[in-house]
């Protein structure tokens, strides 16, 4: 993974968007699926049982991998119904104990803004936290919010690492200041579980999530971490499964590729400062051949694997073209909001001038991204720079 093909002709570099499936996935399913049992996991039967024996090894595998427990693991369809279901369960239909206001920021994922602008309707305020042009939020606002409002606060939802630019938010400091005041914490842990080292228990967060496809698993399947399940109420109704949490046949199988991803993410962490090398030194020979060139965030900690470019005097939407002619594939933004031509929220939060966000290209691999695939960027985007 994170290597060209054979023919060193195509190469893939939006693993931010969706992650291919992952060589020891790809050997897992091969195998699991001439040998494997097939059949509803919570059937009394022996068959079933030998699956949600399956599931159960791969909660307990992915809880060991992410330092947290297995009954604080919910399986889910993915990330998008997790923080769906988190804001159910943490805010009501109307604002209830004076409590109305939801903390977030000009950063987060359309899942979460949309989330936001819906309970917004219902009644309740949102204040955004500023962020600063490195792209971290503003830590001393944060505070003064949290010191000021912390009575109507009903809920904290702050994202981890960006999705476009990779920036890195300091968590610990995050929850420490939400929770001297008894306040419910959310991060959106999308990017940042099987990118880089996390922690749960460490991190204090009440509420996290990750997606299969994310990680280089099969799409479909994902997790809702909780510090306490006693906080959660079900999205989906069912017959029980998921300790009654989320209704609906488990998906087995994507479960356990989840397990064997996050498994081989682990057993190659060793790997992350060697890709943060490569990418750094292909940043600073692009800004070296390009001065105009500016890496965002480029001040702030982030995903070693990410990297989001401009060449202000190119339009981002049109190197992406010229890339993809060259069957290199990255996309301008967040995947999920590419065909829009308005630029990034992310990058308009960011303060980001309106030149520079139309240039922007993202460019994001795994841990076993390899020199040669650097280089292999590096040369398409002279030859485009430099032709125009």
């Amino acid at each position: 993974m994170g290597s060209m093909s054979e023919n060193t002709k195509s190469l893939y570099a939006d693993f931010n968007g969706s992650a291919p499936l992952n060589k020891k996935v790809k050997e897992f399913l091969l195998e699991r699926m001439a040998t494997g049992t097939f059949s509803n996991p919570n059937s009394s039967h022996a068959l079933g049982k030998k699956i949600m024996f399956a599931i159960e090894k791969s909660r307990r595998s992915l809880a060991k991998n992410i330092n947290a427990k297995a009954n604080q693991i919910i399986f889910n369809s993915g990330a998008s119904e997790g923080i769906t279901q988190v804001f159910h369960s943490v805010l009501a239909d109307k604002p209830q104990d004076g409590r109305d206001i939801i903390v977030t920021t000009g950063i987060e994922h359309s899942c979460v803004v949309k989330c936001c602008a819906y309970y917004e309707k219902r009644g309740y305020r949102i204040i955004q936290v500023s962020s600063m042009q490195s792209g971290l939020i503003d830590i001393e606002e944060l505070k003064n919010i949290v010191d000021k409002n912390h009575e109507q606060i009903a809920f904290v939802t702050i994202m981890a690492a960006n999705n476009e630019t990779g920036v890195i938010q300091p968590l610990k400091e995050i929850t420490s200041i939400c929770h001297q005041h008894s306040l419910k914490v959310f991060s959106d842990t999308t990017q940042f579980i099987g990118k880089t080292k996390f922690d749960f228990q460490d991190s204090n967060l009440d509420f996290a999530v990750m997606s299969s496809h994310k990680i280089g698993a099969i799409i479909g399947s994902g997790a809702l971490i909780a510090k306490d399940i006693n906080d959660l109420k079900p999205l989906i109704m069912g017959g029980g499964q998921e300790k009654g949490l989320r209704g609906g046949t488990q998906n087995y199988i994507g479960i356990e590729s989840m397990a064997v991803a996050l498994q081989d993410f682990q057993d190659s962490l060793h790997l992350l400062d060697q890709v943060a090398v490569e990418r750094e030194q292909f940043e600073q020979r692009m800004q070296k051949k390009f001065p105009q060139i500016k890496i965002i965030g480029q001040e702030a900690p982030r995903l070693a694997s990410t990297t989001m470019l401009s060449h202000p005097e190119f339009d981002g939407q049109l190197v992406q073209q010229k890339l993809e002619d060259k069957k290199i594939y990255v996309t301008t933004s967040s995947a999920c909001s590419d065909d829009e031509k308005e630029i990034s929220k992310v990058l308009k939060s960011m303060g980001t001038d309106e030149q520079t966000a139309r240039g922007v290209v993202r460019i994001s691999f795994c841990c076993h991204v390899t020199k040669e695939c650097y280089q292999h960027i590096e040369n398409a985007l002279c030859d485009i720079f430099q032709k125009n």
